[in-house]
């Protein structure tokens, strides 16, 4: 699951949409000694930035920073490890520590950032255990993606929806920082509100930077 628990509040619309997302199971591996692709990302070009994340005062203070298209609000995910929905905010290697809500831009889903709890692992290892620990998530294929001066491993894949009755697409990429490794996730309510937030996503993706 991805999800978190700020406050019962907070917590309903990250639930309706966090129903639509889950993920482990069967994945399938593009190859590790593929080279790094250049991402053409050209979804990017219709979104209208609104700022930019990860720098103190911005919502969210992270190891990285990227920009946000216009109306999406980022807040910093507060984990109280005795809530009875703490484990919503866990998923394989990672904890969230960032939701960024579309619903004030027209849709339901997020842009999740999660963090490693160890720095050793890889963009890839982080990546893997982040699908692997859920049970919905199959067809995964992993790549290298060159955005500007960045290079990060990326995911796509296909997470069953229940709630929904639907298979929908799914994809998040990581990259490393001097904290540890960073997972920025693209969730969405249905397969038709993923591809709408697929500008803002590529967005991040293209002006992700460390520090």
């Amino acid at each position: 699951m991805t999800m978190t628990r700020r406050t019962v509040h907070g917590l309903v619309p990250v639930l309706l949409a966090a129903a639509a997302l889950t993920g482990c199971s069967s994945d399938t591996d593009s190859g590790a000694g593929a080279k790094p692709e250049k991402s053409a990302a050209p979804a990017a070009k219709a979104a209208v930035k609104g700022g930019t994340v990860g720098n103190p005062g911005s919502g969210c203070e992270l190891p990285v920073t990227f920009d946000l298209v216009k109306d999406w609000k980022p807040k910093a995910v507060a984990i109280d490890p005795d809530s009875d929905f703490a484990e919503l905010a866990e998923q394989g290697p990672v904890t969230m520590v960032c939701e960024i809500d579309a619903k004030p831009a027209g849709q339901i889903g997020f842009l999740r950032v999660w963090r490693a709890k160890g720095g050793d692992a890889s963009p890839r290892e982080t990546l893997k255990g982040f699908v692997e620990a859920d049970e919905n998530a199959s067809k995964a294929t992993y790549k290298q993606v060159t955005t500007g001066k960045q290079t990060v491993t990326e995911v796509t894949y296909t997470l069953h929806s229940e709630l929904m009755d639907e298979n929908r697409p799914a994809r998040a990429f990581a990259l490393s920082t001097p904290d540890g490794p960073v997972v920025v996730h693209l969730g969405g309510l249905d397969s038709d509100e993923h591809g709408e937030m697929l500008p803002a996503y590529e967005l991040a993706k293209r002006s992700v930077r460390v520090g």
